[in-house]
């Protein structure tokens, strides 16, 4: 019967090593096929199901992801110049949201007047979730609303 020696055993484990460096760059490498590029319809019907589809929790799950970061634009400045969080409600969601829609329809080069009513009046119902009721919350949300109707476009 034959007995291993130290240099069958070494080869074996270095064996092992390679096949395991190999496998691992075959995943990253197909992790980054399986991630491809959408079509220009395709951008648009994902960029409008996540703007206008999801709620607004989802949205900020997907958010999280980022994907297709490489042909959407996942950045945001808050709620710009207002509070992310006026008198205590958190804003912020919606104000991700908001962003999302201006600054993807603009790269997309379909941002109108027509489009950005749309986004805003979206905007409104992602605050006016946020509020669940609450008047003075909802009167907030109006004042923001106003904002963006007024310097959404500046």
């Amino acid at each position: 019967m034959p007995t291993s020696t130290p240099t069958s055993t070494r080869r074996r484990l270095a064996r092992g090593a390679v096949a395991a460096v190999t496998v691992s760059a075959a995943l990253i490498t197909g992790a980054g096929v399986a991630a491809a590029d959408l079509s220009q319809a395709q951008l648009r019907s994902t960029t409008d199901s996540y703007l206008f589809s999801v709620s607004l929790n989802q949205f900020q799950t997907i958010r999280g992801q980022q994907p297709y970061a490489n042909q959407l634009d996942w950045s945001s400045d808050g709620c710009s110049h207002a509070p992310d969080n006026p008198l205590g409600w958190n804003f912020l969601k919606a104000c991700y949201r908001h962003d999302f829609g201006y600054r993807n329809y603009k790269r997309q080069s379909r941002f109108t007047e027509t489009t950005r009513l749309s986004i805003d009046n979206n905007f409104k119902s992602d605050l006016y979730t946020i509020c669940a009721g609450n008047w003075a919350c909802q009167r907030t949300a109006d004042v923001y609303y106003a904002a963006v109707r007024q310097f959404g476009n500046s």
